[in-house]
């Protein structure tokens, strides 16, 4: 099965068409306030309407409280959410049948870890760092999570056009995460860095170097 992409941290409704239209099998809104990718209800609902249907649409939250999670998804009509923070799976059980638990590299679930969050969607592993909950850019060890098959992992942490194929090949996830690597300002995709990523994931291509 062709590994599946998600593009996270889009801001425009153009952006978001061109992802769709180019193949993503994901897209990502953001709701976490200290990010330069964060949308309020508003703007979210703007380009959640110019895709509606079309792709499953996941919301990023970081330590929301469950009642904030839950009015967003009603609100915006999100289908997935994903808690990038230190959320415990106690509070975030109204919403595991949709969530994507976040986890870092350096601090890879073991398997208690992982049976507290059994009931989850689907795990992303993204890259460590210190004072950010994502869209750093930073690449990583990736095949570090070829550990935990069987699971739906998303890979995320510096994936673009010029490595998604050897990122996929080390760790061989159920999708990738894609945001900065593709972007020519926070929140702002490029379309010719779309168009290169999609060439390189579905088409086999190694792109030429910008």
């Amino acid at each position: 099965m062709a590994v599946k992409v998600k593009i996270c941290g889009v801001t425009e409704s153009a952006n978001a068409l061109a992802a769709v239209e180019m193949g993503a099998d994901y897209l990502g809104l953001n709701f976490y306030p200290g990010s330069p990718r964060f949308l309020t209800i508003e703007r979210a609902r703007e380009v959640a309407e110019a895709v509606r249907g079309r792709v499953p649409l996941v919301g990023v939250f970081v330590n929301a409280s469950p009642d904030e999670i839950a009015g967003t998804i009603e609100e915006v009509g999100l289908d997935l959410v994903q808690l990038s923070g230190d959320e415990g799976p106690e509070a975030m059980m109204p919403f595991a049948a949709r969530a994507i638990k976040v986890f870092r590299a350096g601090h890879l679930p073991g398997y208690e870890e992982l049976a507290a969050w059994s009931a989850v969607w689907g795990i992303l592993i993204d890259a460590p760092h210190r004072g950010l909950y994502g869209g750093t850019g930073e690449t990583w060890d990736y095949e570090a999570v070829i550990g935990l098959a069987g699971r739906r992992v998303f890979l995320a942490g510096g994936i673009g056009p010029d490595n998604a194929r050897r990122a996929v090949a080390a760790a061989r996830p159920w999708a990738i995460d894609v945001c900065s690597r593709v972007e020519s300002a926070p929140g702002i995709k490029d379309p010719e860095l779309l168009r290169r990523l999609f060439q390189e994931v579905r088409d086999g291509e190694t792109p030429t170097s910008a």
